[in-house]
C-alpha cells in the first residue's frame, strides 16, 4: 500500500479528479474520485477539498474535467464550459485561489480541451515549487526572528500538503523548521467548528514525527501570556493590497494576542493568494456557513433545538497586526510600514526620486574644500521612508540575494532595514583597523582622498549571493572595494545598492561589471 505521506491531496486520473476527502480525517484516508463539475462543487462546498491552494488547482482541473466533457460538442462545447467555470468560481467565494486557478485554465480554452489539462497539471508541479520556496524563505525568517532555542508555534487551521498540492505553506514552514532540529513543541489549535486543525493539522505533525498538543482555539491567548509560543505561522485565503489577510475565523484573536505579547505572526502563503485589485480588506467577502455546523459535530446536537448561530468561515486580520507576510518569491513587512509602501496593482513599490532629493541637504567644502558633501540625516528622520525604501529595494531585488553587506558608516542603515525586511543575515564592512580577528582588506580612492575597506574571513561564505549597501555613490571606488572584499572571499556579488548616486563623477560607469541599484541621482 502507497505511504499515507505519498498520496497526494489533488490530481488527476485518466479524466477523473482524485481528491482526499478531508471530511474522513483522521480515522479514514478516503479517495474521491470526481467526474462532473456538480461532484466538484458539492467537495469544495463541503470542504472535503479545502485550503486555498488546493482550492485553486481544483478550479482548473474543473475547468479541464468540463472541457474534456464537452470537447466533442463543438459550438456549444466552449459555452458550455464557460457557464461551468462561472459556477465553480462562485463556489467558495472568499478564497481567491479559486478564481484564479479557474481563470488560468480558462484562458487555455481556445487551444482545446488538451491544452487546459496541459496547463492545469502544470499547475500543480508550479504548487509544488512555490510552497518549497515559500517554506524555506519563512523559516528563514523565524530563525532570524526568534533567539537560537528550540521553538514553541503556534498555528491554527490546516496548511500543510493537505491544503496544497504538497509541502504546505505556514504547516510546510514548521516541517522544514522540524527538519532544521529547531522544534520543541507546536501548538495546534483546534480550529471551531469544523476542527481542521484537531483533525488534520494534528494528523500531518504525526505523521511527520513532531511534538505538538492540541490547544482548545480559547486558550490560545493563555497560552501566550505564560510564555508557551514563540511564533505564530498561519495561512491565507485572501491578502488585500494593503496587506489585510483573510484566514479561518480564530486567525484575527490570534494576532491581537500575539501583539499584545511581542510574538512574531507571519502568514505564509503563495502569490496567487494576492488580490491586488482589493485596496484593503474590507472588500473581502466572508463566507457564512450552516447553522449547524456550530450547533453540532457530526451527527450529535449540542445546542437547543432551534438555536441560531453565527458562523462565518474566515476573519480579516488587519495589516499592521503581522509581522511579516511570506510568498514564494517576497518577504513583506506591513505592521512595520506605513500606508503606501506596498506593492500597488503592478506588484511594485515606486521609487520616491523627488521625496528623496528633497530631504537631502548640500553642505560645501566638508569634508575638504571643494568638496560637496549630501547629507542624508533628513532622509533618515522623515518617518515611514526608510522603511519605504527598504521595500522597494526588496521587491526589486528579492530573491537574487542571500546575504546583506553593509558598507561603513552609513550603509549601516539601509543595510540593517533590508535586513529586518527580508529576514537576510547581516554582514558589516568597516574601516581599516576596527575588526577583530583575521580580515580581508581592500583599499579604495574617494573623490577627497583615499581609504580602506575590511571584512572578517567568517562574515562571508564562499558561493553566497553577497548584496552590497552603501548610501551614497560618487566615484564608485567604496563599492568596488566592496564587491572585491565579496569576490576574494570566494561569495558572489548578486548586486550593488546606493540611496543616492552623484551624477558626472563616473561611479556607474566604474561599476558596469556587476548590477548598480541607485534609488535617487542628484547631480554631482
Amino acid at each position: 500500500m502507497t505511504p499515507p505521506s505519498a498520496v497526494p491531496s489533488i490530481t488527476w486520473d485518466d479524466g477523473v479528479i482524485v481528491a482526499i476527502d478531508q471530511r474522513a480525517l483522521p480515522s479514514e484516508q478516503r479517495l474521491l474520485r470526481i467526474e462532473t463539475i456538480s461532484q466538484l462543487i458539492e467537495s469544495l462546498q463541503s470542504l472535503a477539498i479545502r485550503g486555498a491552494p488546493a482550492i485553486g488547482l481544483a478550479g482548473a482541473l474543473g475547468v479541464a474535467l468540463s472541457a474534456r466533457l464537452h470537447h466533442a460538442n463543438r459550438g456549444v462545447g466552449e459555452e458550455a464550459v464557460r457557464a461551468d467555470a462561472a459556477r465553480l468560481a462562485e463556489a467558495r467565494p472568499t478564497a481567491v485561489n479559486l478564481a484564479w486557478g479557474v481563470r488560468r485554465a480558462l484562458a487555455r480554452l481556445e487551444s482545446g480541451h488538451e491544452a487546459v489539462l496541459a496547463d492545469a497539471l502544470a499547475m500543480l508541479d508550479e504548487d509544488t515549487t512555490t510552497n518549497r520556496a515559500a517554506v524555506r524563505r519563512a523559516a528563514d525568517l523565524v530563525e532570524a526572528l526568534v533567539p537560537e532555542r528550540p521553538l514553541r508555534v503556534m498555528t491554527h487551521c490546516n496548511t500543510g500538503r493537505l491544503a496544497t498540492a504538497a509541502v504546505g505553506t505556514a504547516l510546510g514552514a514548521i516541517l522544514e523548521l522540524a527538519d532544521r532540529g529547531r522544534i520543541e513543541e507546536v501548538l495546534v489549535d483546534e480550529t471551531r467548528p469544523l476542527l481542521q486543525g484537531a483533525r488534520l493539522t494534528a494528523w500531518e505533525l504525526g505523521e511527520a514525527g513532531v511534538p505538538y498538543r492540541l490547544c482548545v482555539d480559547s486558550a490560545a491567548a493563555a497560552a501566550m501570556d505564560r510564555g508557551m509560543v514563540d511564533c505564530v505561522l498561519v495561512g491565507a485565503d485572501r491578502i488585500a493590497a494593503n496587506g489585510d489577510t483573510a484566514n479561518k475565523i480564530g486567525t484575527y484573536g490570534l494576532a491581537v494576542s500575539a501583539a499584545r505579547h511581542g510574538i512574531p505572526f507571519i502568514v505564509v502563503a503563495p502569490e496567487s493568494t494576492w488580490d491586488l485589485e482589493l485596496h484593503d480588506g474590507s472588500g473581502i467577502v466572508v463566507e457564512d456557513r450552516a447553522h449547524s455546523e456550530v450547533t453540532g459535530f457530526g451527527d450529535t446536537v449540542t445546542a437547543p433545538a432551534g438555536a441560531a448561530a453565527f458562523n462565518p468561515a474566515f476573519d480579516v486580520t488587519p495589516a499592521e497586526l503581522i509581522t511579516a507576510l511570506v510568498s514564494e518569491q517576497r518577504t513583506v513587512r506591513p505592521g512595520r510600514a506605513r500606508p503606501g509602501i506596498l506593492p500597488d496593482a503592478a506588484g511594485t513599490a515606486g521609487t520616491p526620486q523627488s521625496d528623496m532629493a528633497a530631504l537631502l541637504t548640500e553642505i560645501p567644502d566638508h569634508p575638504s574644500s571643494g568638496v560637496v558633501f549630501r547629507d542624508l540625516a533628513g532622509l533618515y528622520a522623515e518617518p515611514g521612508m526608510l522603511a519605504r525604501l527598504a521595500s522597494h529595494v526588496a521587491e526589486r531585488l528579492d530573491g537574487q540575494f542571500d546575504r546583506i553587506l553593509a558598507v561603513e558608516s552609513r550603509g549601516f542603515v539601509l543595510g540593517a532595514a533590508l535586513a529586518a525586511l527580508t529576514g537576510r543575515p547581516l554582514s558589516l564592512a568597516r574601516k581599516a583597523g576596527k575588526l577583530p580577528g583575521p580580515v580581508y582588506e581592500a583599499d579604495y580612492a574617494l573623490e577627497y582622498g583615499r581609504d580602506r575597506l575590511e571584512v572578517q574571513k567568517s562574515a562571508l561564505c564562499p558561493g553566497d549571493r553577497v548584496l552590497c549597501v552603501d548610501d551614497v555613490l560618487a566615484t564608485g571606488g567604496t563599492l568596488h572595494a566592496a564587491a572585491r572584499l565579496v569576490t576574494v572571499s570566494g561569495a558572489r556579488v548578486a548586486g550593488l545598492v546606493a540611496l543616492v548616486a552623484l551624477r558626472g563623477l563616473g561611479g556607474q560607469q566604474r561599476l558596469s561589471g556587476h548590477s548598480v541599484l541607485a534609488l535617487c541621482e542628484v547631480p554631482a
